[in-house]
C-alpha cells in the first residue's frame, strides 16, 4: 500500500517442533503426576469441513501435534481424544466436538484433563469457554475432576521453540523470503 520494499522472511508450521513438542509435554505431565482415571482431551478451534476439503492444512498439522504430543508422554493405554471447539453457525465443522466430549466423559465419571492443543495464548476460548463454560457442563454432568492445562504463552520452553524456528529457518521446509 505504501510501497516499502523491506525484506522480510515468515516461518510457518511447526507442528511437529521439538522443543514445542516438549513443552506440552511437560505441561501435562505437570498436571497428570498423581492423577487416575482422566482423559486426557486435546481441545483445538474448529474449521468448516469446506475450509479443508479446500485444502486448508490446519487439521492435520493439529493431529500430527497431537501424534507427537502422545508419543512423548510415552503412557501405555493412554484414553485420550482430540475434539474441536467453538462451533458457530450453521455449516458442517471438523469434529467430534470438544463439548460433546466432555459431556460423554463427565458421565462416565472420568476426571477431566484439558490441553488447549492449539491455543499458544490466554484469551476468550481459553479463559472463558475452556476455563468457565467447559467446566459448567463437566460439573453439570458429573465431573469431580476438571483440570484445564495453561497455554504456553511465555513458558521459557515454547519460547527456546520459537527462537530455534527463527533462528534456524533456513532448514525448515515452509519458511520463505518475501
Amino acid at each position: 500500500k505504501n510501497n516499502f520494499n523491506i525484506k522480510t522472511s515468515t516461518v510457518c508450521c511447526y507442528p511437529t517442533d521439538k522443543y514445542f513438542i516438549e513443552v506440552h509435554r511437560d505441561e501435562i505431565f505437570k498436571q497428570i503426576k498423581d492423577l487416575q482415571s482422566f482423559k486426557l482431551i486435546f481441545s483445538a478451534h474448529g474449521l468448516p469441513e469446506k475450509n479443508i476439503k479446500k485444502g486448508d492444512p490446519y487439521q492435520w498439522q493439529v493431529e500430527q501435534t497431537v501424534k507427537s504430543v502422545i508419543k512423548s508422554l510415552n503412557i501405555n493405554d493412554l484414553d485420550w481424544i482430540l475434539s474441536y471447539q467453538s462451533r458457530v453457525g450453521p455449516l458442517k465443522w471438523i469434529g467430534p466436538s470438544t463439548e460433546d466430549i466432555i459431556i460423554e466423559n463427565s458421565k462416565l465419571g472420568k476426571k477431566i484433563v484439558l490441553v488447549p492443543i492449539a491455543f499458544v495464548s490466554e484469551h476468550s476460548e481459553t479463559l472463558v469457554e475452556l476455563d468457565i463454560e467447559y467446566k459448567e457442563l463437566a460439573d453439570k454432568n458429573g465431573c469431580k475432576n476438571y483440570i484445564r492445562i495453561p497455554a504456553l504463552g511465555t513458558n521459557m520452553n515454547f519460547i527456546k521453540s520459537l527462537t530455534s524456528l527463527v533462528l534456524n529457518k533456513e532448514k525448515n521446509r515452509f519458511s520463505k523470503d518475501l
